[in-house]
């Protein structure tokens, strides 16, 4: 009789300096890639690890969330310890736990929590330069903040949109539409900034492209009105710069239930 598939779950933190971002790839070193390469030598299986979504290269995460099938009895605290033995230090899995096979990292999810930070001091910290993007210059965060409320609900986010999101051909669908719940900032200690955003998905760059138009208003270039018809506009030229994506970081991926 053929053993029956499980499903387990993993909590996963990495530093995506040295990536190029999470989904696998042939001729380059991915988050996906590497978690798969361990699992394929502990399970002798070709097995396919699903992510909550694709962070891009050079972007962080503290809470991706992924799930993957198996018909091995290898045990949830056997893969949590052998995969962080393999592993190299920059990926860590947090947690492994078996789960229905009901749930799909991805198709399961019902938000996303990501953070973006900014070090506005003259002299950037060394270890800080690559979780934090270094902005100098005076910003005027009443404006920011004022631009922030206006992403607050439901909007078509295709001012935000880079290509290859989607497929834009097709007529079903959400297209670029998108809620977001949340999108605030706060001030920390020692000339931090951290913008959160919380929704029911993403674009492709669309928090670093908001963020990109977020520090132009901060500078002056626009007013929160010209925020809202960038925004209205529907039209990815209308926007800002794409923003670094070293002061990306996913935080949290959000499930009602498993």
């Amino acid at each position: 009789m053929a053993a029956e598939n499980r499903n387990i779950k993993l909590l996963i933190a990495y530093d995506g300096t040295d990536f190029s971002g999470w989904q696998r790839q042939s001729n380059a070193r991915t988050i996906q890639g590497e978690i798969e390469s361990c699992l394929s030598t502990m399970t002798q299986e070709d097995l396919s690890l699903h992510g909550a979504g694709r962070t891009d290269a050079g972007v962080h995460a503290k809470g991706m969330v992924a799930h993957f099938s198996t018909t091995t009895s290898i045990s949830s605290k056997v893969f949590l310890r052998g995969l962080n033995s393999m592993l190299c230090s920059a990926i860590r899995i947090l947690s492994a736990s078996e789960c229905s096979n009901e749930f799909h990292a991805r198709f399961s999810a019902t938000g996303k929590h990501y953070t973006y930070s900014l070090f506005t001091g003259t002299i950037q910290p060394p270890n800080q330069r690559l979780y934090a993007l270094h902005v100098a210059s005076p910003l005027d965060l009443k404006t920011i903040q004022s631009c922030l409320r206006l992403l607050e609900g439901t909007h078509d986010f295709s001012s935000f949109e880079n290509s290859g999101t989607r497929d834009k051909s097709l007529t079903s669908g959400r297209g670029a539409i998108r809620t977001i719940y949340t999108a605030t900032l706060s001030k920390g200690v020692d000339d931090r900034i951290e913008f959160h955003f919380i929704g029911n998905g993403f674009l492709r760059n669309m928090v670093r492209n908001i963020v990109g138009t977020l520090l132009e208003a901060g500078r002056g270039k626009y007013t929160a009105m010209d925020f809202k018809n960038i925004l209205s506009a529907k039209d990815r030229a209308a926007a800002g710069p794409t923003a670094a994506a070293n002061g990306l970081t996913l935080k949290e991926v959000i499930y009602l239930t498993f």
